[in-house]
């Protein structure tokens, strides 16, 4: 097997990975756990102290740049496949009260990321990364705190938490990118 297809087959099972690890890292890590609610994390300092989100949003913010990544070295038909799979495993693992917010949330970030991420990525991948990225994450965002809670309270904490990911990212992206145009590897 091609050095290629290993590195995909590494990503996709990453990026499966971040539904579990989401799922758990909500319900039981943080810096406070709302009674039958999430553990929140601080995102960035506020004006009336730190801006909280659910800690969940680690896993996601990493999964919309594996998800890239995926398709990167696997295709398409991978990505798509993922993007699936995710969405049914976000659905089981999922609390009851929140089974289809957490699968809609999954399914339509993931979605936009690839709408993004697809006709950009020849053009570099960092700034696809960047752009499908941030794209996935404020769909995510909406769509979760919309379905799971009728609110968008957590609105800004969401979208920082997973911004943070994909820009910690970023240099990974730059330096994966020079080393494939050193090794002559083009994008599936």
């Amino acid at each position: 097997m091609s050095r290629v297809r290993l590195e995909g087959f590494a990503f996709l099972a990453a990026f499966i990975a971040c539904v579990p690890a989401a799922n758990w890292l909500i319900g039981n890590w943080g810096t406070f756990c709302v009674p039958n609610g999430p553990c929140l994390i601080p995102v960035a300092p506020g004006p009336n102290g730190a801006i909280t989100a659910p800690s969940g949003v680690l896993m996601i913010g990493a999964a919309l740049v594996l998800r890239d990544l995926v398709q990167r070295r696997l295709g398409k038909g991978w990505s798509i496949a993922a993007i699936a799979v995710g969405a049914a495993l976000s659905a089981f693992i999922a609390p009851p009260a929140l089974v289809l917010a957490s699968a809609a949330a999954f399914l339509f970030s993931e979605l936009a990321d690839f709408a993004v991420y697809t006709p950009l990525q020849r053009r570099g991948l960092v700034r696809a990364v960047l752009l499908s990225s941030m794209a996935g994450l404020v769909v995510d965002s909406v769509v979760f705190l919309y379905l799971a809670f009728n609110s968008l309270d957590y609105l800004g904490g969401q979208i920082i938490g997973k911004a943070w990911m994909v820009l910690a990212s970023l240099p990974v992206m730059y330096w994966l990118r020079r080393r494939d145009e050193r090794l002559g590897l083009q994008p599936a």
